[in-house]
């Protein structure tokens, strides 16, 4: 693996690339979401702006595994020297033996983009670069957590956050810290959707798994993923203790990471616990979603089904609609090639609702578990959420998107997001049968 240790300012997926910029041309330049699409040709990068810092082969199937970096023009210098005193402050919490007039220097900001086979943008992820003044060598990498760049991942959130609130699971309280709140990623990447939730609520306890100890090497080296979240097969931390960067920047967020290096359906097989959240985006190289993790006869969705919080578990998974899938047995037929949002999603959305909805023959059917899927704003790509138990008639779409948004304006209150969950929610909204 060749990384690149020099600090300069300096396609989701390839089917997709009609970028539509002359909708964001004519916006106003004072948004205050860095994520924005109006930011996007510095957050999606281009073909020749870029500076690699990172680069080497996958063995898992992810082809050529790099990380690609692009100038911010956010947030402007006049602004550093209040996050220079933030980190003087943070530094001299975690040594107050030493001299508390520890000063830091910012570098500047970079998006980083994580690429496979350098077409596929699998994640973005804003950093902050400093360092100590007396030591230039003492770079630290900090992503921007507060930060969601790529729309599918604000999708996500908020039709995840908005269906648990919704069945009656008090996240106002895990928002808080005042109880605990297990969520669990499968699919890694840079790590920007992990840290959001472990910054933005307090109780959570985030499991991410992540087949490629590669994409999970880059994450860290390249963009400033917490080290300390690393686990072993025996479910130790990788390291002892907390590396310095970790306890400077993340002040207990990384304490509540644990990253994990194995297959999806190995690990929610053999794992016990029992999650409130489930967040799936597992694509690998060639920008597929793997047929075990869909296949309703397969152990996964079985396992999952067991793992979920019987009252009020959900389930998101992001689903690329503009994907060529292939079949079980390797092939692609004709339909599926011209066709796949029709064919292949449908059978996803489909196996996942009637796997972890299954609820016996006593259920009664109106107050049973819900599905729907909602259309991504700027990308082919679909939200699907399942959840265990609505608590409501989930038979009446008005009732059900109703209160979803209203969930989804609470929510933009007490995270204090930068940009509104409910055009996630309204955009191509529709339920499973």
């Amino acid at each position: 693996m060749r990384v690149s240790v020099m600090w300069q300012r300096t396609r989701l997926s390839s089917r997709c690339r009609e970028l539509r910029w002359f909708f964001s041309a004519a916006r106003p330049s004072n948004i205050e979401d860095e994520g924005d699409w109006f930011y996007a040709s510095e957050w999606w990068g281009t073909d020749s702006d870029g500076h690699t810092v990172l680069r080497s082969n996958s063995d898992t199937g992810n082809g050529v595994v790099s990380v690609v970096a692009y100038p911010s023009s956010r947030p402007g210098a006049v602004y550093w020297p209040e996050t220079e005193q933030w980190l003087q402050q943070r530094y001299a919490q975690v040594h107050p033996e030493h001299e508390s007039n520890v000063q830091f220097t910012i570098l500047g900001y970079q998006w980083r983009i994580l690429r496979f086979n350098d077409t596929t943008r699998q994640s973005t992820v804003k950093l902050m670069a400093a360092c100590r003044k007396s030591d230039p060598a003492s770079v630290y990498l900090m992503p921007q957590a507060h930060c969601l760049a790529v729309p599918y991942l604000k999708s996500m959130v908020s039709v995840g956050l908005a269906t648990l609130a919704s069945c009656n699971y008090n996240l106002m309280s895990a928002i808080d810290g005042k109880k605990s709140m297990r969520i669990l990623c499968v699919g890694h990447g840079g790590g920007s959707l992990p840290l959001f939730l472990a910054s933005k609520i307090l109780g959570a306890i985030v499991d991410i798994v992540e087949i490629d100890p590669l994409v999970i090497s880059a994450s860290i080296q390249a963009m400033g993923f917490p080290a300390f979240a690393r686990m072993k097969p025996s479910g130790e931390r990788a390291l002892p203790k907390p590396t310095f960067t970790d306890q400077v920047l993340w002040k207990g967020v990384h304490e509540r990471l644990f990253l994990y290096e194995s297959d999806a359906e190995k690990f929610i097989v053999n794992n016990s616990n029992l999650y409130d959240l489930v967040f799936i985006d597992a694509y690998d190289g060639d920008d597929t979603f793997p047929h075990k993790l869909w296949d309703p006869h397969s152990p996964f969705l079985e396992a999952l089904k067991s793992r979920l919080h019987p009252d009020h578990g959900t389930v998101v998974v992001n689903l690329h609609a503009d994907s060529d899938i292939l079949n079980p047995d390797g092939s692609t037929s004709f339909f599926e090639q011209l066709f796949p949002m029709g064919k292949y999603v449908s059978r996803v959305c489909q196996a996942y609702k009637d796997v972890l909805t299954d609820s016996g023959s006593d259920f009664d059917e109106r107050h049973s578990g819900l599905g729907f899927i909602v259309s991504v704003p700027w990308l082919c790509n679909q939200s699907l959420v399942v959840c265990r138990s609505f608590g409501m008639d989930v038979s009446d779409t008005n009732l059900v998107l109703n209160t979803l948004i209203s969930k989804c304006l609470e929510l933009e209150n007490a995270l204090n997001l930068p940009f509104s969950c409910v055009q996630y929610i309204k955009r191509g909204f529709v339920l499973l049968n």
